[in-house]
């Protein structure tokens, strides 16, 4: 073997390992950055900083049912992805909470972030969208803190998710495919809007479900 042969093994094998060491990337677009009105961007930051307990509260017993139901099962479906039962219930309980809140689907967005990360916190895509719901870092310093590390924390990654694309559906008067079209930075082009409703009926449990349970805060 020639000595650039007997280097050439260990560098590679280094290379794989620092590459297994780093956070995958998510294949995303990402939200452009856009000019907010000082209404918009104050709104929007009041919703991000409101650090209200993710605890819902039913006053129709039925709804609690249909929460615990929906709970059970899509926790079922979501066990291949996340094994620890702890950590996928805390997730489906917060993205119930923040989505609810937000006025979204829960479902809507447990298929967003099917497409954006695969379930993966610590994903980043080529373009620097972080997260589960791949948030760009520049919403943090436009409507929050600024610390864009924050993004990889599960709940700041859904509260600013779910904002940012209730934002897009109001600044879409309610047109979702070009809301999630703004979402990925893709508006008017039909391949992820269409991928995140495919991904959306997978999570669904029954018809109407969940459609007017909304989280009480104490």
């Amino acid at each position: 073997m020639t000595p650039s042969g007997r280097w050439r093994r260990p560098l590679a094998a280094l290379l794989l390992a620092a590459a297994a060491s780093l956070p995958p990337l998510a294949y995303a677009g990402a939200q452009r950055e856009e000019a907010l009105s000082d209404a918009v961007r104050l709104a929007l930051a009041a919703q991000i900083a409101d650090d209200a307990a993710p605890t819902p509260r039913f006053d129709d017993p039925r709804k609690l049912v249909d929460y615990l139901l929906w709970l059970a099962t899509e926790s079922s479906r979501l066990r291949a992805r996340i094994p620890d039962t702890a950590a996928r219930r805390a997730l489906l309980r917060t993205v119930w909470y923040e989505a609810t809140r937000a006025g979204l689907q829960p479902t809507l967005v447990l298929g967003l972030i099917q497409v954006e990360s695969g379930f993966d916190k610590y994903a980043i895509s080529r373009v620097g969208a972080m997260g589960l719901m791949q948030v760009m870092p520049f919403w943090t310093r436009q409507i929050g803190n600024g610390d864009k590390l924050a993004l990889f924390r599960m709940r700041v990654n859904l509260r600013y998710g779910c904002v940012i694309l209730r934002h897009y559906l109001d600044e879409e008067h309610g047109n979702l495919f070009y809301a999630l079209g703004r979402y990925n930075g893709s508006r008017g082009q039909a391949a992820y809007p269409d991928a995140v409703l495919a991904a959306q009926q997978r999570w669904r449990v029954g018809p109407g479900l969940l459609a007017d349970a909304m989280p009480r805060r104490r």
